[in-house]
């Protein structure tokens, strides 16, 4: 791909009560996990220091963050990257999504409420609206927000940080694969989660929260068409 393909970072405003380097490497990881850098795509601290008006410290701090939960490959020649992916690598990391986020989801349960419920209704019919309207950044982060509110419902939970570890590795990934799945969610998926949260059924929303993974890489079904995704995400220009 073009190693300097444009790098499209949401800038939000930095809160009094967070630091710079807290806020730059909130950013870029933002920028990882929404698909916005590309695999491949080669990263410099000058550029990226640029970018969001700081200084190159916070940015290589961001970095070497992202490095140790690889989101990014720091190469012998200092290169910065997102790594590429392979098949193998694709398939582990979403068979831990569905082993880690069934095994949160179930513990979880006990812990939701009416109010907690009612919130996930209100961030599917969110996420309804953005598929009607095709914005895949938008249902790429409110899906993430309907796990993570199921998830954090649990005060002893120590999985979100390895669930979100897996969210950043798939996310340069992710944008083309919801762009795949044009008859994706035939079946509400979440509809079903809520459902056996109101029916305090942990085995139906282990089923529910594992089904809504698998069909998250429906495009590739067969390996064949795996590898043609795998390729075509590694070198997308």
């Amino acid at each position: 791909m073009d190693k300097k393909s444009p790098i499209e970072i949401t800038i939000t405003e930095r809160p009094p009560s967070v630091t710079i380097t807290q806020w730059v490497y909130a950013t870029l990881r933002s920028a990882v996990m929404d698909g916005h850098i590309l695999p491949g795509r080669a990263l410099t601290i000058r550029e990226l220091a640029s970018l969001l008006n700081v200084s190159p410290m916070p940015i290589r701090e961001a970095l070497r963050q992202l490095a140790a939960e690889n989101a990014l490959d720091i190469r012998e020649n200092r290169r910065i990257m997102v790594p590429h992916m392979t098949p193998a690598k694709f398939t582990e990391l979403y068979e831990a999504r569905i082993a880690i986020e069934s095994h949160a989801a179930a513990r979880a349960l006990p812990y939701i409420d009416t109010e907690r419920l009612q919130a996930l209704k209100q961030l599917d019919q969110r996420i309804d609206k953005a598929q009607a309207n095709g914005d895949l950044i938008q249902i790429n982060q409110l899906n993430q927000a309907f796990h993570r509110l199921i998830y954090t419902a649990n005060p002893h939970q120590i999985t979100l940080p390895l669930i979100e570890s897996l969210w950043l590795q798939l996310g340069p990934f992710m944008r083309l694969a919801n762009s795949k799945l044009d008859d994706h969610y035939q079946v509400d998926r979440h509809v079903e989660a809520m459902n056996a949260i109101a029916n305090h059924d942990a085995f139906a929303l282990q089923v529910a929260i594992a089904a809504d993974i698998r069909e998250g890489i429906a495009f590739a079904a067969t390996p064949e068409r795996m590898q043609h995704f795998i390729d075509e995400a590694n070198d997308p220009c």
